[in-house]
């Protein structure tokens, strides 16, 4: 690229969207295309990435195959050359084609990173042509729509399990413990420093946190010594940030999962966990977290993973993970991306849930390194 992606609909050109659609259409050409709508920073609707609602018109061989309404993601600049819009580009050209329907998510047109300015494109399908409505914390699921995402999930999880993969044409996929991703969730003055701003500043934070019996600093401990171990433990391709806002349900009641920035190679209760806490409510939860787990577990033995934890083992790994769900998951979030409502919510169920499944104990218990 000659220049940084534009990130801005006043500024999308038919070039820049070319660059975009060839990367996975080379035959395929944009003819013309219409901004609809913007999503922005402060609609309660924008995390990491804005998104940008277009019609789109294509020639050449293909073109009838592509979606004619796409959404359009691209660089929130005021964050900088994050490494998630780089990971999640790669996801989408290099492994979306390959999930084919095994797995509910966007369809791709294609994506581009520039790494020399941080900026990007990545245009999908908009999901709302096939009547999808998207969830969060305040959205109520039943155990049918977290059978539907958790057999997604183990689909995922079985086509990747100790993949040979990993070691040849898959070797680019970072890990929970090395990589760029690795590199700025650890950075003293990134990510951590985030997280002790957000728990000094704001009051729920704090104490929720308090009421744990823990700190940023503690709970960053206890992250960097789970995900260590759990680096041991049979790794696969996970979604890496599969909360309830990640989520959609179709009309025949599929769910499906969006945005796959943190998507590494990781122990598959990284995924399970951060689904059953914000997804169910802590009443929910608390009833049916061990019989989801087993139906998880499950279909993840009959997509033909005979090395699937055993249920035991299973819940002791979901109660270790919820530390990252807790310390990355939200306490990094501020309330301008999902409004008042949404954060708290999210807080009160990891929390609770942190407390409720004795996570401090679980994590004490690994051996020492």
């Amino acid at each position: 690229m000659s220049a940084p992606f534009p990130f801005r609909a006043d500024d999308l050109t038919l070039a820049a969207m070319n660059d975009v659609v060839h990367t996975l259409h080379p035959k395929v050409d944009v003819a013309n295309f219409e901004v609809r709508e913007t999503f922005l920073f402060g609609s309660g609707q924008v995390s990491t990435a804005g998104r940008i609602a277009l019609n789109v018109t294509y020639e050449g061989e293909g073109a009838a195959e592509l979606p004619r309404e796409v959404v359009l993601k691209v660089v929130r600049p005021e964050l900088g050359a994050l490494p998630l819009y780089a990971n999640e580009v790669s996801f989408y050209t290099r492994l979306r084609p390959e999930l084919g329907a095994h797995v509910e998510t966007p369809r791709c047109v294609g994506g581009i990173h520039d790494a020399t300015t941080g900026t990007f494109g990545l245009a999908l399908e908009d999901l709302r042509t096939r009547g999808a409505t998207f969830s969060n914390v305040k959205t109520p699921h039943s155990i049918a729509d977290m059978h539907s995402l958790l057999g997604s999930a183990a689909r995922l999880h079985a086509g990747y399990w100790e993949s040979p993969r990993f070691a040849r044409d898959l070797r680019w996929v970072q890990t929970h413990v090395d990589g760029e991703l690795h590199a700025f969730f650890e950075h003293p003055d990134l990510v951590p420093a985030l997280i002790r701003q957000q728990v000094a500043d704001v009051q729920f934070k704090r104490e929720l946190v308090q009421s744990i019996g823990q700190t940023p600093d503690t709970l960053h401990a206890q992250v960097r010594r789970v995900q260590a171990h759990q680096a041991r433990l049979p790794r696969t391709i996970v979604h890496g940030d599969m909360h309830a806002g990640n989520t959609y349900r179709l009309p025949d009641g599929t769910g499906g999962l969006v945005d796959w920035q943190l998507s590494v190679r990781g122990f598959c209760m990284h995924d399970v966990t951060y689904l059953l806490i914000t997804g169910l409510s802590v009443e929910q939860r608390r009833r049916h977290d061990r019989e989801l787990l087993a139906y998880y577990l499950d279909r993840l033995r009959a997509a033909g993973v005979g090395s699937a934890p055993d249920p035991d083992a299973a819940f002791l790994e979901y109660r270790r993970a919820v530390a990252w769900c807790v310390y990355v998951g939200w306490l990094t979030t501020p309330i301008e991306n999902y409004g008042w409502e949404i954060t708290v919510m999210n807080h009160v169920r990891l929390l609770t849930a942190y407390r409720d499944l004795e996570t401090a104990a679980a994590i004490a218990s690994l051996p020492e390194a």
